[in-house]
Order: structure tokens, then sequence, then C-alpha cells
């Protein structure tokens, strides 16, 4: 056992205890006294007159009273497009240094979504938060000294009328603290590197020189890199390159569907920690081996709401209706799924994230991605969410025994009838995509009693594509979407599946 890995580990063991306990529906509360104090007085607060919210009893629930729900187009339309214009003071004091692009899912031109000084110390926070949190995964004293990849988008941002942009992992890592620059790698050389196949073939030729210990970034972009190591090394597995490798964080997706993929990589089993960074903050990270739920963090400048994932709450474009019910963190209830909205200190405000959750353990404010609002595929009345999706097509892998690494579909009038067309990523291309269509619709059946009604009505079949898993990675790349908070489209509309189709057609002649 090594003397500095023993110091570290019972540094984060003694921080930890000492930790006072919380009540997140409290800390909550002094969560949105604090947003409301410190922006009172910008044209945000003064619009909608926080020093009166402030001053009522029941200030929350006056605020969710007075505010409207916010998407990103409607914040940046009716507010956010000042601060691109230099003005100061608008939905949180100051100006914030930085805009996180985010291409979304649309495949549209990037949102512009400001990170204030306050939201990236909250985020290096919450780093640390995290980190405490690794005693309680029983992780051996020499973990503590080894390497981070950190996987993400370039960290070299563009400046951009007096601010600098890039996507918000490239803007976290390009902010580190001074401690955690030894133990970060690729290094600030190789993380600057924007062309993605340059920066990760850099990170093959010089994989042998790191220890790395744990990995951290988006699931189909690690298990990208990971392979290209073992491509250029020849080698079967990632631990014959990196033995001491026992810790994946994963971060923005749900993990389960590419499980099965990424062990393929492995030597050796390691510990999967799933994180929630996104654009607009981070929101929460596992904090204990019993459960890959992850703990919202809720003492950290972001105030949480949830709306009740309801086909009458959700419009066509994703956004909530106006009269969409809210609840607070102390009215939730376990196994429902809700819409989250959150309000930051980088002036975000009842903004819809766009990601749906659920809770699983109310006490303790642990919950588990489900899915995207605009990944709701309700034609026909099927209301099928992307968790119903997702479990399906692990079990297929099972039922098959197959590696499924992407999915996407669309509901396509075909003669005049719906049918739901699946596009399924795998390497068994050979496989009878009518007897996977057949088992596919058989387990959405039993998993959804809308979607059974609906294919005995107006849904009229399934029809799936076998294709190979490297065109969902084009097509990633296609859309400039490498790195960074990348979402597969589950779901697509009919405009962009019909140039998914065309996409698709094309690289399979290649």
């Amino acid at each position: 056992m090594t003397i500095l890995g023993n110091i570290i580990k019972g540094i984060i063991k003694v921080t930890d205890k000492l930790k006072s306990e919380t009540n997140p529906i409290n800390t909550q509360k002094e969560v949105l006294k604090n947003l409301l104090e410190q922006a009172k007085d910008t044209e945000f607060g003064k619009y909608y007159n926080f020093s009166n919210i402030l001053e009522s009893e029941n200030f929350v629930a006056n605020y969710t009273k007075n505010i409207p729900y916010f998407d990103y187009n409607k914040m940046n339309s009716e507010w956010w497009y000042k601060l691109h214009k230099g003005k100061e003071d608008v939905t949180w004091p100051g100006a914030p240094n930085y805009f996180a692009l985010s291409s979304g899912t649309t495949g549209k031109k990037s949102k512009r979504i400001p990170v204030t000084e306050a939201m990236l110390e909250a985020i290096q926070q919450a780093g640390i938060k995290q980190v405490l949190a690794l005693t309680n995964f029983d992780l051996p004293t020499d973990f503590f000294e080894k390497e981070i990849m950190m996987l993400g988008s370039s960290t070299e941002l563009k400046e951009k009328n007096n601010h600098l942009e890039g996507e918000i992992s490239g803007i976290s890592a390009s902010n580190i603290p001074f401690w955690f620059r030894p133990y970060y790698k690729p290094g600030k050389e190789i993380a600057e590197i924007e062309d993605w196949d340059t920066r990760v073939h850099k990170i093959a030729k010089n994989a042998k020189n790191w220890d790395i210990g744990a990995l951290s970034g988006i699931p189909s972009w690690i298990e990208l890199m990971l392979q290209e190591v073992i491509n250029y090394h020849k080698v079967e597995n990632i631990h014959e390159i990196w033995p001491n490798l026992q810790v994946y964080t994963s971060g923005g997706v749900a993990f389960d569907s590419y499980e099965k993929s990424f062990n393929a990589l492995l030597g050796k089993p390691i510990t999967i920690i799933d994180t929630y960074l996104a654009s607009e903050g981070f929101l929460a990270f596992q904090t204990r081996p019993e459960t890959s739920a992850m703990q919202l963090i809720t003492d950290n400048g972001i105030y949480f709401e949830f709306v009740p994932f309801k086909p009458e709450y959700i419009k066509e474009d994703g956004s909530l209706t106006e009269n969409a019910e809210v609840k607070t963190l102390a009215e939730v209830e376990l196994h429902q799924e809700y819409v989250l909205i959150i309000s930051t200190v980088a002036g975000a405000w009842r903004y819809l994230i766009g990601d749906t959750i659920e809770f699983t353990d109310v006490e303790r404010a642990e919950i588990k991605i489900t899915g995207r609002t605009k990944f709701f595929l309700n034609v026909v009345g099927s209301q099928l969410s992307v968790n119903k999706m997702t479990d399906a097509v692990k079990e297929l892998e099972n039922y098959f025994k197959i590696k499924i690494t992407e999915f996407t579909l669309s509901a396509k009038r075909i003669n005049g009838e719906y049918n739901h067309v699946w596009y399924l990523g795998t390497e068994n291309t050979e496989l009878n995509s009518e007897e996977i269509a057949e088992k596919l619709d058989e387990k959405l059946k039993k998993a959804n009693k809308n979607y059974k009604v609906a294919r005995s009505k107006a849904l009229k079949g399934v029809l799936v594509t076998l294709i190979k898993p490297h065109i969902f990675h084009d097509w990633n790349d296609y859309n400039k979407k490498k790195g960074g908070q990348v979402k597969m489209e589950r779901v697509m509309g009919e405009e962009k599946f019909a140039l998914w189709k065309k996409f698709v057609e094309e690289n399979e002649k290649e």
C-alpha cells in the first residue's frame, strides 16, 4: 500500500465524515431564496418582482405562481439574446465569461447557454463532492494515485464578443483546479486539439505513458477512444494497456444501453459511477455502490422542480403547456416520471432542460434519467418513453445474444397507416430483421399498455433495419456533434428521419 494513496484516501474519509447531514428539502428552499436575492436587481428579477416574492410568507409557492416555464428558445428570444449583444445584469448579475454550445438533439444551430463564474464554482464544488463520495465505493488505496482520463470536447475555446465559447466539458476541463492538473489526462496540449480523430489518435499514441485509474466522459465517445487505443497497440482489451483502470464515470446519458458493448472492451470488471453534467450545470452524481441512481445536488446553486411526465402536459416540440402542474422536492413520488425544471446561478429560470427523470429514493433525492421530452413518441397514443425503448432493446440483446450499441426510430406513415420504423446498430446485421421486429413488438406490448392498445388500433406495425454501429457514429460526426454533451436522437421527427434514412443508404454503399 502506497504512502501517498493512504494520505489522499485518509483526507477524503475525514473530510467526508466532517460533512454535516443536510435535509434536501430545506436546502432547496435556501437555494431558491439565495437565487432570488442575488438576481432581484437584474432585469429579469425586476420584471418578475423577485423582491415581492421574497417578502411573501410562502415565497416558494409565489415563485411557482408568478414565473412561467421557459425552454431554451423562449429564454433566449426574450432574455439571453441581450447577453449576446454585451448587455449586463439581464438574468444574473454581471455578464457571463463563457457560453456553453450545445447542439442538443435537433441538429439545428447550436444553443448558446450562459456559464457564469458562479456556475463554474458550483461545477467545481460538485466535482469535489463527487470525489469525497468515492470513499463509499471501497476503492483500493493505490487508486487515489492514478491518473484520470477526461474525454470531452476541445478545451481550445473560441473568443467572441469579450467571452469564450465551447462545449461545457471543454469549459470545465479548461478550468480544472491547479491541484488536479497532475492527475488529468490527456493533458492540456492534447485536450486543446479540436479535430476529434487527431485528438483520439494522439491519446492512443501516448496511452502507454499513462497509468490511468479512471475514465470520465460520454459512453459512446469513451468506447470509440478505447477501441482506438486497443487497435493502435494491437491488444485484446484496454486493461492490457491500463491495468489499473478501476472506475468509469459516465455522464449526461443513461449508461444501460451501452453496458454490453462497453464491457466487451474490458479485461476485468470496473466500477461504473453515473454523473449528470449538462450544459446548464452539474445536477447529480452517484454517491453509493448499492444503486446506479444519482443524488441530486440540492445545496449547490440549482433549484429543482418536477412536472409529471404526462401526454397532456407535453407539446409536440417537447415544451410544456402553460397549465402543466409542478411538484417541489417535498411533493414528488417514487417511480413517477417527471420533466426536470431548473433555476440556476447562471440565470436560467424555471428552465426546461429537456430531460425526464424518475425518483428511486425520495428521502435521498436519488434519481435516474429516463429520457428526453422530445424522445417521447406519442403518435396514435402509443405513449412510448425512451426508458421503455431502452429496456426493450436490452431484452433483445439478451434474447438474441447480440450487442446493440445504438438505436433510433420514427413514426412513419406508410400507405396511409402509421408504423414504428427502427434502426438498430449491431455488428450482427445478417440476423433476420423481421424476427427481431416481432420480438421487439412483443417486448413493448408487455412493457406498455398504451402501446399495446395503439398496436391493436392505429399503429399498424414495427419495421426494423439492422445497420453497422459505425453509421451512428458517422452521423454524429456529420452533424458536428463529436465530444461534449452528445445525445443520439432516439426518436426523430419525419423531416430529420428522411435525412437519416438517406445518410444510411449512402453510407451502406461505401
